[in-house]
Order: structure tokens, then sequence, then C-alpha cells
């Protein structure tokens, strides 16, 4: 896979695209993780790490304003996040793909398409065919495979005209083919001034260059500045 630092280096130099300052989660009055700081600057894939119930899940869905933090603040492009903010400038794939089964593969995707728009230069079709999955369009979502909904899911994700991805697991049910276009969409992503924040239990977590990563854990100590 191409290293491409100079434009990464160029990319980070811009304002963060987001930001944790002394952000912490807890449930049930006992703490999950935090608190945390960090920033995501674009151009950058960052990997947040820890060992399984150590909040990695609901990290991402704090950052998707799927929840509140216990304590600590969220700033997408410099301004506090809020959920009308947030909606058409992130993009989450979650552990349920966010797919409805009685759609077919191209619906779900012209679906999605009608919520949070296109990317330039993409559509449905195209991006279905991008993943391999040409030829599926009218499949009734219910009967593909595990690792094809995940490449629906990342289809989804792709053809969202937003800057930052937040992938939990994108790797899961996905062969080696299937792990390889995952790193070929989240450098090509980079690449163009995205971002993206990644949990992963797998060795085939990206590795393009040396990417930072955000260790979980309860009374973490704070990440990066």
């Amino acid at each position: 896979m191409p290293h491409t630092a100079p434009a990464s280096v160029e990319l980070r130099d811009r304002p963060a695209l987001l930001e944790a300052r002394g952000l912490a989660y807890a449930r049930n009055d006992e703490p999950v993780f935090g608190p945390l700081d960090f920033t995501l600057h674009p151009g950058e894939v960052v990997l947040v790490e820890g060992d399984n119930g150590a909040g990695k899940t609901t990290l991402l869905r704090l950052l998707s304003g799927l929840l509140a933090p216990t304590s600590g603040e969220i700033r997408l492009a410099g301004e506090p996040l809020t959920l009308a903010r947030l909606s058409p400038q992130v993009a989450l794939l979650s552990h349920a793909n966010g797919l409805k089964p009685e759609l077919t593969a191209i619906e779900n995707l012209r679906f999605a398409a009608g919520l949070l728009g296109l990317r330039s230069g993409l559509s449905p079709t195209t991006v279905l065919a991008g993943v391999g999955l040409a030829g599926y369009d009218d499949v009734p979502t219910r009967k593909l495979s595990a690792g094809q909904k995940k490449r629906v899911a990342l289809a989804r994700v792709l053809l969202a005209p937003v800057g930052l991805w937040l992938l939990d697991e994108p790797y899961a049910n996905l062969d080696r083919d299937g792990i390889q276009l995952v790193n070929r969409l989240l450098e090509n992503h980079a690449n163009r001034g995205g971002a993206a924040l990644i949990t992963s239990h797998g060795a085939y977590a990206y590795t393009s260059g040396t990417p930072r990563r955000i260790p979980l854990r309860a009374d973490a100590n704070r990440s990066d500045a």
C-alpha cells in the first residue's frame, strides 16, 4: 500500500476536524472510559484500542451524537457537537450495518443517499460495483452473506458526502480481499482530505504509515493534543 506522508502532513496543518476534551462516560455510575483528550485532523486515520468492554463502541456512539457524554466536550470543525450539526457531516458504520433487510442492495444505497446526499462523481450503482458487488443491485439484503452485507454498509459510508467516518469493526465478517478493500477505502478517504476513527480487534487494522492510536480504559491518561 503506498505511503502518502507528504499529503498527510499538509492536511494535518488544517484545523482539527474532531476534538474531544475531558471526554468521559460512565454507566450506572461505573466509569467506562476517560477522561480523554484527542484531536482528529483531515487526512488522518486513527485506531481506537481497548479490550472487550473498554468502551470502543460507546465512544463512537458519543461521537456520532447517539449518546451524551457523562462529562467533557466534543467539537466538530471547531463547534460544539449537536445532532443537528452532526448529521450531515459524519458517517457511522456500526455493528448493525444500518441496512434494511427487506430492501435490495441498491435500494438501501438510494435510501441512504436520500438522507445524506451523494458524494460528487459517485452513484449507488458505481459505489456498489466499487465494493465488489456488481450484479447484486437487485438482491434483497436479507439474502446476502454477512461479508456482503458489510460491503453494502461500506458502500453506504463511501457514498455519503461527509468528511468524518466513524467505523466500528469495519473488518469484521470480511475475507482477505474485503480487508484490503477497507484499507483502500480508508487511504483514499484520507488522501482526499477526509478523516476516520476506527475500532478493530483483528490483525488487519489499517497500516498505511504509522496511524495514531487512542487507548481506552477507565481513568486513562489523556491521549494526544
